[in-house]
């Protein structure tokens, strides 16, 4: 049954720490097994670490975020994507069709990216590899930037086909 109302969103708490419903799905996008304090506890050393480096990388500028939580959402914010392509059969042959992504499914890719940029990086504590991905990505680098904009790319090389988004 598709575009089924769920209660998920009504249920789901606040984190604990800064009471932040948004990092609070991220928390349990990042969770293995059931195991959320595990999750809790990587989220939150990531962004003391983000913390320390704010502290002392100080950056300028009047849109210049001011704690770990600001990087967090100006990181989810420069790899949340606008558009996508997706394959449609018309005629027996398979095109790729820009179309637009809603904002629930922008939010899972998002979390997607900087949890798969993260995890690929192996032999490093997730921590830290989550802190620099949140840093890079608020700055407009890193791998799940990169994904958006290859993302982007894909939608933009296939526009020629957008008169087949029904």
């Amino acid at each position: 049954m598709a575009g089924r109302i769920t209660k998920s969103e009504q249920q789901l708490k606040p984190d604990p720490k800064f009471g932040d419903k948004v990092l609070a799905k991220f928390i349990n996008c990042i969770m293995k097994d059931g195991k959320k304090a595990g999750a809790q506890r990587v989220v939150y050393s990531a962004f003391d670490q983000l913390e320390t480096r704010l502290k002392k990388e100080k950056p300028s500028g009047d849109d210049a975020p001011k704690n770990s939580l600001d990087i967090f959402h100006k990181a989810l914010e420069n790899v949340r994507p606008n558009v996508e392509v997706r394959s449609k059969r018309v005629g027996g042959a398979n095109y790729q069709v820009p179309m637009p992504v809603t904002a629930r499914r922008r939010q899972s890719l998002t979390f997607r990216w900087i949890i798969t940029a993260c995890r690929a990086e192996k032999g490093k504590p997730m921590a830290r590899c989550l802190a620099k991905e949140l840093w890079d990505a608020s700055n407009n680098e890193g791998k799940a930037v990169n994904t958006r904009e290859q993302t982007h790319r894909m939608a933009e090389a296939n526009k020629a086909f957008s008169h087949f988004a029904f």
